[in-house]
Formats: structure tokens, C-alpha cells, sequence
């Protein structure tokens, strides 16, 4: 006889069938035309989750990767199960610790379906090879109304044994939200359903195509502006009566620095051509035609005087003048030696001092 259980309730099935290998769980469900409910099945190790992928059994993955967990393709409802699904307690991988049965609506919150319009849903366990049901929960649809997904139940170990558990979990969140909790991560983002493996990996978007601005031009490089010589808005430095300066030539005065001035090409050329030390520009009372030069080193006023190149206009002195200054002079001289002449008497400082 079949043990009918409550939510919360579990039964050990190895204690219902000695010896128990296989088990065929059915799901079913009574719900108006355009309802698309799918059971199915997770694989989970001692985590409470799946371990891949691959051990999440369901339309688009009818058997887990070593084939213990199979759903049976889908016809007509068989002793009033709408699908059902086959395990092979005996190759059930040691990992995995329980094994849940949720059933979802495709698209139901796309379609504004839930369970609360679902009625009769039921699951049960039965023997394989005998046939005969082990355990049953029959869900109340009077309390549910906006869940789109539902655990309907589990079987799980318990030390060498295989028990079941009535669950009746509801989740708004559809399977992908069920899916979410034990780790799976296969479904697609609305939650609607899960995706379908096969189908081919979306194609990224295409970058817009990068523009290459050009660098902005390069600066000129920097050239400093030629030394202006002979600028036309400077007169000559001799002379200003001259006109504009012309050439840059470095002027040596008698006591000062060198330093360049602007001069007219006659001055410029005179200055280049004086002897050293310094070059001196006409003065008045100078002859106009020609600058006189100044005495070079080691040129004595005769050499000049001899080659007719001494100065008009220069101060000469008279015999008279030199006799007159000679005089003075003499006179000067005596009057300086009577008022130095001293004719104190020597006097005897005594620095002894008499008791």
C-alpha cells in the first residue's frame, strides 16, 4: 500500500522495497489548454547544489552524464502522470546526496499563468520493476496563486538508504529561479525557460570601427630671428649727421669696455682700420675732409710732426710767456722755504723727575 504524505513529510523507500535499485517518479497535473508545464530534475552533492551543468535534466537535457537519472519521452499520461522520470538509485554517483523534482510553466509569467490555475498536481514514487507505488503527494492547489515554478518533492540518502521527501516549495522567479538556488547557471536571464544547449552562441556585436584622428601638427621649430645689423632706424654712433648705421663694429674706447655701435661704412671702415687703442671720432675744429688719427703705440709726436700730420689750430706759447712762468716759479719757491724755516730755539725735555 502506498504511503500518502503531507508537505514536510518523508518515508524511507528502502524500508517500503528490501532491495529497491530503481524508481520511477511521475509528475502530473490538471490545467486548462495553453498551460506548458515540464518536470524535471537537479542532481545535487552534499552542498545542496549541482555539481555541473550537466546534472540538470530537463527537456533540453533528458539524462544526467552517466545516464542513473532519465526523463521518458513525453505521450500520453500513464496511470495519471503527465511525465515521468527514471533513476537508477544503484548508479547514482556517491557525490550527489539528494535528487529534486521541480515542474515549471514555460513562459508563465509572460503569460500570466501560475499555479494557483494549476489543480490535482501530484507526485508519486513507484517501484520499477514491480510497478507499485511506494509514496504520494498530492499538492492543494488552494494555496498557491503566483508561483510559476514548484519543487514538487525529493529523494535523498540517508546513511544506505533512499528516502522521500514531500516538498511543495513555490517560486515566482519560474525555473530560473529554482535553477538559481541550486546552481545552475544554463537558463536564460528572463527566467522564462530554460535555453536551449543546441542552439548556436549569440554573435557579439560588431565594434563601430575606430576613427584615427591625426596627431595635430607639430609647432615650427623655434629659430630666432637674425641679429639685425645695420638697422636703418639707427644712426651712426660717431656721428648722427652721418645717417643710418649701418655696420656693427666693435669700438674700443681709451678707458671704457669694447663694445659694438652702429657706424656709417666710413666710420665703420676707419674704426677697423686705426691702430689700437681707440679710435676717436672728429671733433669740432677738425678738418672736414678726413678724421685725423690718433697716436698709435710707439708713434711719438715728431714721427707725426715730420710727416706734416700735426694739428692746425692747436695752442702754441711765446718766449715771453715761458720767461714770465719761469719767474713765478722761483719766487713761489722762496716764499714756501721762509715759512718753513723754523728758528725756535732746541729746547731739552728733562723726563727725570728729582725727589
Amino acid at each position: 500500500m502506498s504511503t500518502s504524505l503531507a508537505k514536510g513529510g518523508n518515508v524511507s523507500l528502502s524500508g517500503r522495497a528490501p532491495g529497491l535499485t530503481a524508481v520511477t517518479v511521475g509528475l502530473g497535473w490538471q490545467a486548462d489548454t495553453g498551460y506548458d508545464l515540464d518536470a524535471s530534475a537537479l542532481l545535487c552533492d552534499a552542498s545542496g547544489r549541482v555539481p555541473s551543468d550537466d546534472c540538470f535534466v530537463f527537456f533540453n537535457n533528458p539524462s544526467s552524464p552517466e545516464g542513473s537519472v532519465r526523463r521518458i519521452a513525453g505521450g500520453s499520461p500513464v496511470g495519471g502522470d503527465d511525465q515521468q522520470i527514471l533513476v537508477d538509485l544503484d548508479r547514482v554517483p556517491g557525490q550527489v546526496e539528494k535528487i529534486v523534482f521541480p515542474v515549471s510553466l514555460y513562459e508563465g509569467a509572460a503569460r500570466g499563468q501560475s499555479f494557483g490555475q494549476v489543480h490535482r498536481a501530484h507526485i508519486r514514487v513507484l517501484d520499477r520493476d514491480s510497478g507499485a507505488e511506494l509514496a504520494r503527494y498530492d499538492l492543494t492547489s488552494g494555496r498557491l496563486s503566483g508561483e510559476t515554478a514548484l519543487v514538487f518533492g525529493e529523494l535523498y540518502r540517508h546513511g544506505a538508504e533512499w528516502k522521500f521527501r514531500a516538498v511543495g516549495q513555490g517560486y515566482a522567479s519560474g525555473l530560473a529561479g529554482i535553477a538559481a538556488d541550486y546552481g545552475v547557471d544554463v537558463l536564460r536571464g528572463t527566467g522564462s525557460g530554460p535555453a536551449d544547449p543546441g542552439a548556436p552562441a549569440p554573435v557579439p556585436p560588431v565594434p563601430p570601427a575606430l576613427t584615427v584622428v591625426p596627431p595635430p601638427p607639430l609647432p615650427p621649430a623655434f629659430a630666432p630671428a637674425p641679429e639685425s645689423i645695420g638697422s636703418p632706424a639707427m644712426t651712426c654712433f660717431f656721428d648722427p649727421a652721418h645717417g643710418p648705421g649701418q655696420t656693427t663694429v666693435t669700438w674700443s674706447p681709451q678707458w671704457g669696455v669694447p663694445r659694438p655701435v652702429q657706424a656709417c661704412p666710413g666710420c665703420a671702415q676707419r674704426v677697423q682700420t686705426t691702430p689700437p687703442p681707440f679710435y676717436t671720432p672728429p671733433q669740432q675744429g677738425y678738418p672736414q675732409q678726413g678724421y685725423p688719427q690718433q697716436y698709435g703705440y710707439g708713434q711719438p709726436y715728431g714721427d707725426h710732426h715730420d710727416h706734416g700730420q700735426h694739428q692746425e689750430g692747436g695752442r702754441r706759447f711765446g718766449a715771453g710767456a715761458l720767461i714770465g712762468a719761469g719767474a713765478a716759479g722761483l719766487i713761489g719757491g722762496a716764499l714756501l722755504n721762509e715759512a718753513f724755516d723754523d728758528d725756535e730755539p732746541d729746547v731739552t725735555v728733562n723726563n727725570y723727575y728729582e725727589d
